[in-house]
Formats: structure tokens, sequence, C-alpha cells
């Protein structure tokens, strides 16, 4: 039984992340919103009033593409959009796989709270010691460093709530936990080419 991550019979604190995670995804969709109109107006400037932005790269560079990057992961995660090796998944027993998932997403959580935390420790140390790019336009460090902890806190907290349902499907025998959808193996249609 496969069940709807944003279905309105879950726990409150589930329905909290899903609302953080879409906020977090709007946040992406902005910062790659921004990135589009400020390339535009950089072109237009340079060439024809000629006077590009002289902070467009750095901006664009060190803060939107970050935002865009790790504000986007949890909601990705959410919606099994992460790139993922399931030719033979759904041809094993079904405990196989939520014993499988379990594992792969408590692994996970280790490997993101690793990233988290070393965001965290730079996060700190661009805010205590109120660090800039070296640049005409000095553009402060920490952002990025917020971005990629709040990102990864989020996927984080994904990872382990997938792992649980995982593993209590496993325990229970019944699906609590999504599963990714079936790979997609048919024909290229004709409309596509």
């Amino acid at each position: 039984m496969q069940r709807d991550v944003r279905s309105p019979d879950k726990a409150p604190a589930l329905r909290l992340m899903a609302h953080i995670e879409t906020a977090l995804v709007a946040v992406s969709a902005a910062a790659l919103a921004a990135i589009m109109l400020i390339v535009v107006a950089d072109v237009a400037g340079r060439y024809f009033l000629d006077a590009p932005f002289s902070w467009s790269y750095n901006v664009i560079g060190l803060w939107l593409m970050t935002a865009v990057f790790f504000l986007a992961l949890p909601d990705t995660l959410t919606h099994h959009g992460h790139i993922a090796v399931d030719v033979f998944q759904h041809a094993l027993p079904r405990p196989l796989m939520h014993l499988g998932l379990a594992l792969g997403y408590a692994a996970s959580v280790w490997v993101v709270a690793l990233i988290c935390k070393g965001g965290w420790t730079r996060f700190v140390k661009a805010w205590v010691n109120d660090e800039h790019i070296q640049a005409l336009v000095p553009i402060s460090t920490w952002v990025p460093y917020a971005l990629l902890v709040i990102g990864t806190a989020a996927l984080m907290l994904r990872c382990v709530v997938r792992a649980m349902g995982h593993l209590a499907s496993l325990v229970t025998g019944r699906d609590l936990a999504d599963l990714p959808p079936p790979p997609e193996t048919g024909s290229v249609r004709e409309d596509m080419i």
C-alpha cells in the first residue's frame, strides 16, 4: 500500500516537516528565479549600457546557487527525485526492500550529519569573524554556510523519518513508509522525440 507523503492523515510533526520542506523549496525556486533575473539584467547592462554588475558573479555563485541546491534537497527526497539505482529493487521481496532502504537511509543520516556539522562549524567561524570575500563588493560568507546547515538539517530529518518508517515496515510487515515508484521501462514515445 503506497501512501501519499503529503496526506492529511499523518502525524502533526510530519505535516510540519512537509510544510518546512515546501517553504524551503519555494525559497530555492525564488533563488533560481533571482539568478535568471540577475543574469538577464547583467547581460543587458553589459551589452546595452556598458555597465555590468560588479557583484553578480559572487552573489550568484556564493549565495543563490547554494540556496538553489541545498534548500531543494529535502523536498526532492520526499518526492523520490534523487538519482537511484532501482532496476532490481521491485523484484525483491518487500521485507528485503524495507531492510535495504532502512539501512541506506540510516547510513545517509550519518553522512548528511557530517556535512551539516562541518557547515555549522564554518558558519560559526564566518559569523564570529565577520568573514567577507575579497571583492569590489564584500559579501558575507556566513550566508551560504547557513543555507547549507538549514538544507542538510532538513534532509537529515527526512532521512531519519524514512529510516524509521522502513524499519517499522520491516518489523510490522505493513508498508508504513513510502516505497520509491518503479522505474519507467517503457519505450520512448514518438511525441517525445
